[in-house]
């Protein structure tokens, strides 16, 4: 079957390899233009750009897929289905109904529709989330659905690991999808919900949450955003990696040494991040600045 693909993530990523190793290999690979990163603002490409290059792919970065320049790249690959896995923009008419269509969208649609389903699912609580591979509209993620298979959300997940899960799953299904052909049906209503975009006030670990909110916030916005704790002196400490405080911790929303350990309220900080720096482990932080800080 003829396809392209349209995707950008690391996420992406995994999907297209596993595309490209099926009889359903893309003949055009699209994915966002090359944005400045980092502290020199150097121009990078997005990780799927340089997967396709890896990877011997035809590969187009336009400035917007929607235009009429990226409409007739699309046209000329003559795709029988065109493919979307984490693209980061939306496709909009005419391009929409131009080509058959399969999103490839990690949960159990119709549980978090929207830009942060991995996060969400972690910071609810949810033992089990999974895949979807879906018809788009124009209403996001809420297209007919052709296949759907579960994964389960261990305890110690956090985003890296279960979406890496979620991103083999999906290129596993989205071949079967492409080789079997299987009747989608529309999403029931029952059971929606909204994953929104995650936001800078999303990051903050609050004062006023209990411990399991605190770990919860934490493995699901880790390693790629990153989470944070205000300090005595108003500057951010990032947290990496937290854990249940087995001594019952600190106050509410307290940052205290024990025994060389850092606590904030009911959970031990095992990595932190001090602006502007490296991360490291709490404990060395701790020896360091932290000391003068926390006493």
């Amino acid at each position: 079957m003829r396809t392209v693909y349209l995707g950008t993530s690391d996420f992406a990523v995994r999907v297209l390899r596993r595309l490209a190793d099926s009889p359903h290999r893309p003949e055009l690979v699209i994915t966002r233009p090359d944005r400045p990163k980092g502290r020199g603002r150097k121009l990078q490409s997005p990780p799927v750009a340089d997967a396709a290059r890896e990877l011997g792919l035809p590969l187009s970065q336009p400035d917007s897929v929607n235009s009429e320049e990226a409409r007739a790249e699309i046209t000329a690959a003559r795709p029988d289905e065109v493919l979307i896995c984490a693209f980061g923009a939306l496709i909009k008419e005419p391009l929409l109904s131009e080509h058959p269509m399969l999103n490839v969208h990690p949960s159990l649609l119709p549980r978090w529709r929207g830009a942060a389903p991995i996060e969400r699912a972690i910071e609810a609580g949810d033992v089990t989330t999974g895949v979807c591979i879906m018809r788009p509209i124009a209403e996001m993620d809420a297209g007919p659905v052709c296949a759907v298979r579960e994964v389960p959300v261990d305890p110690e997940d956090d985003f890296g690991t279960l979406s890496t899960k979620l991103a083999e799953a999906g290129g596993e299904l989205l071949v079967q999808v492409l080789d079997e052909r299987p009747d989608c049906r529309e999403q029931p209503l029952e059971g929606m919900t909204e994953a929104p975009k995650i936001t800078a006030e999303d990051r903050q670990l609050r004062p006023d949450e209990d411990a399991e909110t605190l770990l919860r916030r934490v493995r699901a916005l880790n390693p790629h955003v990153g989470t944070w704790i205000e300090l005595p002196n108003g500057d951010r400490l990032g947290v990496r990696r937290a854990a249940v405080a087995n001594d019952g911790g600190a106050g509410p929303g307290e940052l205290a040494a024990r025994d060389g350990r850092l606590v904030y309220g009911g959970i031990e900080l095992v990595e932190v991040q001090p602006a502007g720096g490296r991360a490291m482990e709490a404990a060395a932080w701790l020896r360091g600045q932290g000391a003068r800080i926390v006493g």
